[in-house]
Parts: structure tokens; C-alpha cells; sequence
């Protein structure tokens, strides 16, 4: 039997994933929703596969396989998203991730993603296989240029990114969030800060070149 533990803050992904791999008769699924969650369950129990979110509200992907990592903990860590992982891609290789799977993958092509997983190998889009080699973060911290393993963002900050990013205003986003404006420009100034930002245009281009949000939501 192959276990598998999924992490995915969105209650569809996880019921629709696991419905799909369920199907499988030798593959058991385990699903929770935080990158704390993760490691709770890792450490009191064993799993063949991690199938793990990107973006998730306290510790991102990276974060959680970074800290797998550490902890010496056995099991093969999956990336599971909708986001283009191209910027992150050597990061999260060189913190652990031996796989990544798309969200808009077929039924067919994830199963045999997990099952390659399993025997120790991978498949990757060909565009992938072009960065196989060590990205000098140091010259990008240089720069003074942020990558996603300095960034933790909220749930509800990614959502207003989302927002944000389709040019709703800050009345808007209000009314979207049941929230009053002054509450929205505490948000927008958290997520500015974190991003090391002073503008929406520029919150919107870092976030895409972090691949926190895309001009399709794919997630």
C-alpha cells in the first residue's frame, strides 16, 4: 500500500484529490491543510509521499520541506500546485522536493508521477529540466531581490493579491471581504512590507515574478 500524505489549505483540492487517488486499490490517503499540521504528522507517523501545497497561510512548501529536511524525516516530498514553480525550482530541489505535480495534471499523469516517486524517480516538464543546476541565491539576496524562502504570506493576504492583481480597489476589496478600507490598507501595507514594495504595481509584478499570483488563478 502506498501512503500518502496531501497538504492543501482549499477543502475542495483536498476532497477532489483524494477522490481521484482513492480510486487507486493500493494507495491510502491522509489529508490536513497547514505546513504545521505536516510535520505534526510526520513525526508520529510514516508515509511514502508528501503531496504538498506551495502556497499555504503560515509555513509556504518551502518552508515545510526545509524543515523536513532538518528534521531527517523519510518520506518524498512532492510539489502539488497550480503556480509556475520555474522561479523556485533549484530552491526547493536543493531543500528536499523530489517531484512536482500540477493541479491541472490529468488523473492519469499524476498517478504515474507518484508512482515514479515511489521508485525513486521523477518526472518533470521538459522546461524544468533546463535548470537543473545550482541557482547562486547569494547573488540574488545581493541584489536585494526577495525569493519565496524570506516570504510568509496569509491565506487571506494571498487572497487579496488575487484581488488586487484584477485591479479591484481598496472599496472593492472591501465589500469582497466584508472588511472596512481601513482594515484593507492595514493588509495592503502588511503584504507591501513583505513583498519590500511601495506600490500596487509593484506588489502586482513581485508577486508574479515569486509566482504568488499569475493573471489566471490556476489554484
Amino acid at each position: 500500500m502506498i501512503s500518502i500524505l496531501l497538504a492543501d489549505d482549499h477543502p475542495s483540492v483536498r476532497e477532489g484529490t483524494i477522490h481521484m487517488l482513492e480510486r487507486e486499490g493500493d494507495m491510502s490517503i491522509t489529508a490536513v491543510s497547514t505546513g504545521a499540521e505536516v510535520l505534526e504528522k510526520l513525526q508520529r507517523e510514516t508515509y511514502d509521499i508528501l503531496l504538498l501545497d506551495l502556497i499555504m497561510p503560515g509555513m509556504n512548501g518551502l518552508e515545510v520541506a526545509r524543515s523536513i529536511s532538518e528534521l531527517n524525516l523519510d518520506v518524498r516530498i512532492i510539489i502539488y500546485t497550480g503556480y509556475d514553480i520555474e522561479p523556485h525550482f533549484n530552491l526547493l530541489v536543493e531543500n528536499g522536493v523530489s517531484g512536482f505535480i500540477s493541479k491541472l495534471s490529468s488523473r492519469e499523469q499524476m498517478i504515474l508521477s507518484l508512482r515514479c516517486a515511489v521508485n525513486g524517480e521523477a518526472v518533470l516538464p521538459i522546461k524544468l529540466l533546463k535548470q537543473l543546476r545550482r541557482t547562486d541565491i547569494q547573488v540574488l539576496h545581493a541584489r536585494g531581490e526577495k525569493s519565496l524562502d524570506r516570504i510568509s504570506i496569509s491565506s487571506k493576504e494571498q487572497s487579496i493579491l488575487n484581488e488586487v492583481c484584477s485591479g479591484k480597489s481598496n472599496k472593492e476589496l472591501a465589500e469582497i471581504f466584508f472588511m472596512s478600507q481601513r482594515t484593507i490598507e492595514y493588509h495592503l501595507t502588511r503584504i507591501f512590507e513583505k513583498l519590500n514594495v511601495s506600490s500596487r504595481g509593484e506588489a502586482i509584478a513581485e508577486a508574479q515574478r515569486l509566482g504568488l499570483i499569475s493573471s489566471l488563478d490556476n489554484r
